[in-house]
């Protein structure tokens, strides 16, 4: 009984619960003859991982099922270029034309990693037309876990 009065508050307000994903299976040949279905989803998760070296984005559905992935070397940048604001843009465009099929609109983004690649990322996703629910930040932090290395002298 709760379910159902939190269920019709939602709808009074105009908020459709995330758990109401819409799927529509399409039947897609592949180059070697086999259907592959492919389904309409229409939110999901955005992980981006922005390291000091490279920028990492991944597209999923709410369960985690990987629905398209790009990292700055599979765009064709090599070394220093990696892991500038520039690439994570051309990333994120990459990632979102792979998950065009899926008919993704709205994801939730989860930033991992202090990279350059951070904000270029979350705002090439806006501007591609990904409508950004909410940011969450999951880089692992210690609470004085292991022992830092020792400092570089120069």
């Amino acid at each position: 009984m709760p379910e159902e009065k939190e269920k019709t508050k939602k709808q009074q307000n105009g908020i459709q619960p995330e758990a109401e994903n819409i799927e529509v299976e399409k039947n897609i040949k592949t180059a070697k003859g086999k259907k592959k279905t492919i389904r309409q989803i229409a939110h999901g998760r955005a992980y981006i991982q922005a390291t000091y070296n490279n920028t990492i984005v991944t597209l999923t559905d709410l369960n985690g099922n990987v629905l398209a992935w790009s990292s700055a070397g599979q765009n064709g940048f090599k070394g220093p270029k990696k892991s500038t604001p520039y690439a994570a843009s051309i990333i994120v465009k990459n990632a979102v034309e792979k998950s065009k099929i899926y008919g993704l609109k709205n994801v939730n983004v989860f930033v991992k990693g202090v990279g350059s690649g951070r904000e270029s990322a979350i705002r090439a996703l806006n501007t591609h037309g990904i409508n950004i629910l909410s940011i969450k930040d999951i880089t692992p932090i210690p609470h004085n876990g292991c022992r830092q290395r020792k400092p570089r002298r120069v």
